[in-house]
């Protein structure tokens, strides 16, 4: 099992890679939508990475529902328990 600081860089890295950024840019505090303005397809695309990642299976209401990339972390943190 990863623990939360392998999964955080493994989960800003994928989000880095969809938007075409470096990985420093992408923090905990990080709102995909408010900073980003990220759009469904790359929401699903960041899913789809972190799923084969993962080998997890990831709802994509639970990344919708995330207000922040930190808590994005702490959802698949649980998740990877």
């Amino acid at each position: 099992m990863p623990t939360r600081e392998e999964l955080a860089l493994v989960v800003r890295s994928t989000i880095s890679d969809v938007l075409g950024t470096e990985v420093a840019e992408v923090s905990e505090r990080t709102s995909l939508l408010a900073d980003y303005g990220i759009d469904s397809l790359e929401l699903m695309e960041i899913g789809a990475r972190l799923e084969r990642a993962l080998s997890l299976r990831i709802a994509v209401e639970d990344l919708t529902d995330a207000r922040d990339v930190g808590q994005a972390i702490d959802l698949l943190t649980a998740r990877c328990v």
